[in-house]
């Protein structure tokens, strides 16, 4: 892993990560109705054999599906190189790398959260999440400060 996080570090992040997944989470819904757009026009040129297809739309389709997915990947980025990792844009899940007792875990974010409240280890996921207790905010470590 790259970046470790104290809780404190993950949560000062939120203000910033929560507005570009919700951008990631709308973009992601773009890309998806202009495939969906594609795909009908698609089978409509199966089923007619090119007949009375409206070229504009699927132009227009192409062009909404291209400049989603380069937004979508720019933020994806973005967040990433916070030291981020989004796990999941359907239910909007972000983990942030940190230790404890000196095993890699994750913070666990799901939007909607206030704060960051969970952890799991690098191979469980979500559904081995953890509630953040005394004894991991004790024990918990990120990077040392530079």
């Amino acid at each position: 892993m790259s970046k470790r996080f104290t809780l404190t570090e993950a949560e000062s992040l939120l203000p910033r990560v929560e507005p570009l997944l919700r951008e990631a989470i709308a973009m992601k819904a773009e890309f998806q109705a202009a495939e969906q757009v594609l795909h009908a026009i698609t089978e409509r040129i199966v089923l007619t054999g090119g007949v009375l297809i409206d070229r504009t739309t699927a132009i227009e389709a192409r062009s909404r599906r291209e400049v989603s997915a380069a937004r979508l990947k720019s933020i994806i980025q973005q967040v990433q190189e916070f030291g981020c990792v989004v796990k999941d844009l359907d239910i909007g899940l972000i983990d942030f790398p940190s230790e404890f007792a000196g095993a890699e875990v994750y913070l666990c974010w799901k939007l909607g959260e206030e704060g960051i409240g969970w952890w799991h280890g690098v191979d469980e996921g979500f559904r081995g999440r953890k509630a953040i207790d005394d004894d991991f905010r004790r024990r918990h470590r990120g990077d040392p400060a530079h």
